[in-house]
């Protein structure tokens, strides 16, 4: 059995930087145990496997693996699997079906190998649950207690179909000094796979509102470069703090700097009547490879 696939980098159009991407296309011969193989294989933060999709209209089921498990929902593989489908059909719109609901992707081609995807959120961010106490974070963060919090910004735990705690620090560079401690760290964080977002408000950089470091050893990421689904969670943390409750506002995120993988998400919400009613995730991507898997039948 052979199997196409491509390498992308995800929210950047530069190659090798951003987030790595692998897309298996024609994936409908596979069985679950064979996906979350080549995940393994692949060793990326996530793999994309391409299938027919249920409903006639849509472009393409997708399914999403870590080395460690399936997610319902992830944000840099949405990007990079719309990337795909409209590069190779020419489309301006995709829909995609994932685990976790159908999304239309608006996709801007720019070249053979680049586009810019966006997308509203199939499930809106919702708090899930209560955040560690302040010293608890720290100590896991390898910080001190009272670099937590930022502005008006304080511990919080949501899900856009992910659950991440949301963790807001003081500045910059305390982002950058983290020392993680792992000893006690599901203890700390037990919700969902134990994934932890932190970022912070960079009001001195010019291209970006945020900055963002991700950590999810419960799904088998050390930290990955760019996390769309953890965008999509904070911004449910962004419209509580809004200070207007009719109208729309749009962010510019990075993250992986210190990673040497620096990726740019945009971010937009709207709030009718102080409610949040939307959310958005975007960003580019690039094509940068591409190759066959050989594979027993």
């Amino acid at each position: 059995m052979k199997l196409n696939y491509q390498l992308l980098d995800v929210f950047t159009t530069e190659p090798l930087a951003g987030n790595p991407l692998a897309v298996v296309l024609k994936a409908d011969g596979l069985l679950d145990n064979q996906m979350q193989a080549i995940a393994i294989e692949f060793g990326l933060s996530e793999t994309v496997f391409l299938m027919k999709p249920n409903v006639d209209r849509h472009t393409s089921a997708v399914r999403i693996f870590t080395p460690e498990m399936e997610l319902p929902f992830a944000g840099h593989p949405t990007v990079g699997a719309a990337t795909v489908l409209a590069l190779q059909q020419r489309l301006s719109a995709v829909r995609i079906e994932e685990r976790v609901g159908m999304i239309t992707c608006i996709v801007d081609r720019i070249d053979k190998q680049t586009a810019y995807a966006r997308f509203a959120l199939p499930r809106l961010p919702e708090e899930v649950g209560k955040a560690p106490d302040t010293k608890a974070i720290a100590m896991a963060l390898g910080i001190e207690p009272e670099e937590v919090g930022c502005g008006l910004y304080q511990p919080a735990v949501y899900s856009a179909g992910v659950i991440f705690y949301l963790i807001p620090l003081r500045n910059a560079l305390v982002l950058r000094q983290l020392k993680l401690n792992l000893g006690r760290w599901e203890e700390t964080f037990p919700l969902g796979n134990h994934s932890v977002y932190c970022f912070t408000e960079t009001a001195d950089e010019k291209d970006a509102d945020f900055a963002a470091r991700m950590f999810s050893p419960g799904m088998g990421i050390g930290e990955d470069p760019g996390t769309g689904s953890a965008a999509a969670a904070l911004i449910g943390l962004l419209a509580r703090h809004t200070n207007f409750d009719d109208g729309q506002a749009e962010f510019q995120l990075r993250q992986g700097l210190e990673m040497g993988r620096l990726c740019r998400i945009a971010m937009q919400l709207r709030k009718d009547g102080g409610v949040l009613t939307h959310g958005g995730i975007g960003g580019n991507a690039v094509v940068i490879g591409e190759g066959v898997l050989d594979l027993p039948d």
